[in-house]
């Protein structure tokens, strides 16, 4: 079965279809050596390239949907590669052939947390695309003067560099002084957003750790540095809330499981916020 080329490209995690969309119009693809055009279709045994290399691809059907759950500690950073030489969170993912992982969001070099990883770039794109408006959670340590007109200005809307930004809900989450700890949602990822917004009112953040991505929780007794992969019903859930196509080949396809699936499922099925957790 054949396939628009931008969905094809887009689903190996090369980018967006609209960005593959201008790809194409760039004419930095094509297939079977010839420049492709918007509305070509390629099917499998095809020779897809972008800028003369070749792009790996099988039928969508063919094609298995992993998504894996990564616990990112302090200290390393979102990007595949890094000049200074740091740890990557790339470094302790499982290895795959003729696939690739795809970040979901990212997190800063001093922030922990959530990051979930897929082989479909297409599921990537949409979660992360402002439009399906999915919630990320965040427990966040502070440091300084937080008073009642302080969070309802962060509900409201503070300005930042890049445009208003504001939390839908926070949640006292206790402690004291500079150990005092909220639970803070919003539905975008800007770089720094959470941060950005605090130190907005004068107040530092000591301590960042994302515990939620959509319907996904941080398990509680998963380590920093670990990972677990999810299985199908927990990645159609995400699929769904997207508005992403089902697959019938999805899930647990390796060995990058610490845990049972079903211990998983129960973590994911709680919801909601995980109040006056300490960390």
């Amino acid at each position: 079965m054949s396939e628009k080329i931008q969905k094809v490209l887009a689903r190996v995690g090369l980018g967006s279809r609209r960005a593959m969309e201008d790809w194409i119009e760039a004419g930095r693809v094509s297939v079977n050596g010839k420049v492709a055009q918007l509305g070509d279709r390629v099917e499998e045994g095809d020779e897809l390239r972008v800028d003369g290399r070749v792009v790996s691809f099988t039928a969508e059907e063919e094609s298995i949907r992993r998504v894996i759950l990564y616990y990112k500690p302090e200290g390393e950073v979102c990007t595949r590669t890094d000049p200074q030489g740091r740890p990557t969170v790339f470094d302790a993912l499982p290895k795959l052939q003729d696939q690739r992982w795809v970040a979901i969001g990212r997190l800063d070099i001093n922030s922990q947390g959530l990051i979930l990883f897929t082989t479909d770039g297409d599921l990537a794109n949409r979660l992360m695309h402002p439009s399906s408006n999915i919630e990320r959670e965040y427990a966040v340590r502070v440091h300084g003067q937080v008073t009642e007109e302080t969070l309802e200005t962060l509900k409201t809307g503070v300005m930042l560099i890049d445009g208003e930004a504001h939390f839908d809900e926070i949640v006292d989450s206790g402690g004291e002084g500079s150990n005092h700890w909220y639970h803070v949602i919003l539905r975008e990822g800007r770089k720094r957003e959470v941060r950005r917004m605090w130190e907005s009112q004068g107040v530092q953040v000591s301590r960042l750790i994302r515990v939620r991505y959509g319907n996904i929780l941080l398990p509680r007794n998963l380590k920093t540095g670990r990972f677990i992969e999810l299985d199908k019903a927990v990645i159609d859930q995400l699929a769904e809330s997207c508005g992403a196509e089902l697959r019938k080949r999805t899930g647990l396809y390796g060995r990058a499981k610490v845990r049972s699936e079903r211990a998983v499922d129960k973590e994911v099925k709680r919801g909601g916020f995980l109040r006056r957790r300490r960390y």
